[in-house]
């Protein structure tokens, strides 16, 4: 099996990394040139890649195609590519439905919206996929925990909830910032925060199965730093702020 890509961005790469790491078999990777850089150093580290001349070429000579371009550059380009039936084709473009994806597509090719996000290159994370398939599913299971959404409509809301990626680094980077301010090594406070962060998370994955309120009041006592800050933030407005953000999101995917 050959596996194309579309776009060679940040997804798209960690994507292929997660692939080229894990027990997946294929024959080739075939990627575009859209990121030179990023396609380049891909074909450096891993034997498997190609860069195609053009995307057409990856259509041609792939059983699977995932598109990993932008809303804008997708409608631009893939009502003008030739796909094949028998393809799989793999979308992760977030505000392109699948009833667009199938009028552009033309063909009745097996199609698949997917919500990859960057630590898949660590094979790790979940995988929302819509609608369900049982082949993608094992797929993105070798990289990840894959998700299956029955309708699109309920997968808006995954899509919603992965744009708050970049403010969770963001978060970290403040936080980091403020050691730094107060005379702390910034290795030591990056080191000190990221650590942090990935043993509440790990701690938050083992306890998912209760509801996440009795982690928020356990991590808590009665005038302790942590109630203290969870009342400062809610006096603020900063988790109303983030709902009220994931609303704005979620519209938007809704257009």
């Amino acid at each position: 099996m050959n596996l194309g890509f579309i776009g060679t961005g940040k997804i798209a790469s960690s994507v292929i990394t997660g692939i080229c790491t894990s027990k997946i078999k294929c024959k080739k990777i075939i990627i575009s040139q859209r990121n030179k850089k990023i396609a380049q150093t891909l074909r450096r580290k891993f034997k498997k890649i190609i860069i195609a001349k053009d995307n057409q070429q990856i259509i041609d000579k792939c059983d699977w195609v995932f598109l990993s371009v932008t809303p804008t550059v997708g409608e631009r380009i893939i009502k003008d590519l030739k796909f094949k039936s028998r393809q799989t084709i793999i979308s992760f473009i977030s505000t392109i439905t699948l009833s667009q994806l199938k009028k552009a597509i033309k063909v009745k090719a097996k199609i698949v919206r997917a919500i990859p996000l960057p630590p898949i290159s660590l094979r790790k994370g979940p995988v929302p996929i819509c609608p369900p398939n049982l082949k993608v599913k094992k797929f993105f299971n070798q990289l990840g925990t894959t998700v299956e959404i029955k309708k699109e409509k309920l997968s808006i809301n995954f899509w919603s909830t992965s744009g708050m990626m970049a403010p969770f680094y963001e978060l970290l980077r403040v936080m980091t910032n403020w050691l730094v301010k107060r005379g702390v090594k910034k290795n030591n406070a990056q080191q000190y925060i990221t650590s942090l962060f990935l043993a509440l998370s790990e701690d938050a994955v083992v306890n998912s199965k209760k509801d996440l309120k009795h982690l928020v009041k356990d991590s808590q006592t009665p005038k302790g730093l942590n109630e203290q800050g969870v009342r400062e933030l809610t006096k603020a407005g900063f988790y109303k702020s983030l709902e009220k953000t994931l609303n704005i999101i979620h519209k938007r995917l809704n257009k």
